[in-house]
């Protein structure tokens, strides 16, 4: 009866069904993977994100493939705010990050085509690709001090069938910025055989360092589908926006924005009232992305003076966005460990597997946690590797 794409095993994991009894018997919980933003505590401006939601042109039907012009040309002022030049033209909005990998997949992959993925990283991307009938291949991510691409083993998982390269920029959950250099070179091997790059920015506005690095959206070296949205850059996930920008070469650049408003056309997914309010949307990032930073920093501190004198966990370096990834001892799995701080400290925290981490011996936590529950977390699971 049903799709063979949608032949899941929906049995739940062990660590979700150990957290699914502690919730239901009641028990208190440290969530240390917390990542709703609208679940944390930052402060939002109500009125003024409700007021922009009650522009009466809402009332008014105006189709556009790629999202009405007003909007656009809001996310290219975000751009331009950051030095990058992007044109309304080149921009498409979605309702979604997922949506707009799914109008990027359908645009350049045939059933049974690959795209190369990093690895670690986001564990949503199985799921995208299997609702397209997308195969993924992964090239990983080393770390030596810090993350690094592995380009050789990047340029060894190509395939007659890779259709394009994905880049998560910062990647999640490790913090890997692509730096200027990981950049020309991941353009050449692309330009080399004709494929393009998919740059996943949601987190390029979370960096510890003082200035934001380089994005994808101006990238002429290849043709590049940059996406992002409102989810993180203002906190704001329920409003459901965000956008591909196309760059590239200008003949690849055209038949990819005529294939792209085909598809777009077909959906016209994204609804009036947050179209018009996305000036406004937009604008609230920055009071939000502070106080987010403000926490990250802090938390990041904590973790930092709570392994003082820790010879058996390390942090791992993290340029960017809200995760921390620990070096845990591999004498277990990690989903057991993690099972472990569940059910005798009351801890919920990530197993690195989730993301695909090597090998066993990795822990992931959110860093936007609330700064209480984080160091009574940290507190409360540490002791275990005394």
């Amino acid at each position: 009866m049903f799709a063979q794409r949608t032949n899941w095993n929906l049995t739940p994991n062990r660590l979700s069904q150990a957290l699914a009894a502690h919730r239901a018997a009641g028990k208190p919980l440290l969530d240390l993977t917390i990542s709703n933003p609208t679940e944390c505590g930052f402060s939002y401006d109500g009125p003024g994100i409700l007021e922009a939601l009650s522009n009466p042109a809402a009332l008014s039907y105006e189709p556009n493939p790629k999202g009405l012009e007003s909007a656009r040309r809001a996310v290219a002022a975000y751009y331009a705010a950051c030095d990058d030049d992007v044109s309304p033209e080149d921009i498409f909005l979605t309702a979604s990050t997922s949506e707009a990998y799914s109008y990027v997949f359908r645009t350049l992959c045939n059933p049974g085509d690959e795209l190369l993925i990093p690895e670690p990283s986001y564990p949503l991307f199985n799921f995208l690709a299997e609702i397209q009938d997308v195969k993924l291949a992964r090239y990983p991510l080393f770390y030596d001090h810090r993350w690094q691409t592995d380009f050789h083993s990047l340029e060894q998982a190509i395939t007659p069938r890779t259709r394009g390269v994905i880049v998560v920029h910062p990647n999640n959950p490790t913090g890997h910025f692509t730096k200027r250099a990981e950049m020309s070179k991941l353009n050449a091997i692309c330009s080399a055989r004709k494929m393009p790059i998919i740059a996943d920015e949601v987190f390029l506005d979370f960096s510890l360092e003082e200035n934001r690095p380089e994005s994808f959206a101006a990238n002429q070296g290849v043709l590049t589908f940059t996406l992002s949205g409102l989810s993180k850059i203002s906190g704001l996930p329920q409003m459901k926006a965000a956008w591909v920008v196309v760059s590239g070469p200008q003949p690849w650049k055209n038949e990819a924005i005529a294939k792209l408003e085909v598809i777009a056309d077909t959906y016209l997914s994204m609804n009036a009232p947050v179209q018009l309010a996305l000036p406004i949307l937009l604008e609230q990032r920055r009071a939000f992305q502070k106080q987010l930073m403000s926490r990250v920093r802090r938390n990041l501190a904590e973790l930092d003076r709570q392994l003082v004198g820790q010879k058996a966990c390390t942090r791992l370096t993290v340029e960017g966005g809200w995760y921390a990834a620990l070096r845990v001892p591999a004498t277990r799995s990690d989903e057991d460990l993690a099972i472990e701080f569940l059910t005798t400290k009351g801890v919920y925290v990530h197993p690195g597997h989730f993301y695909d981490f090597p090998s066993d011996g990795y822990l992931v936590l959110s860093l936007i946690t609330a700064e209480a529950d984080f160091s009574r977390g940290l507190a409360e699971s540490l002791v275990l590797f005394n």
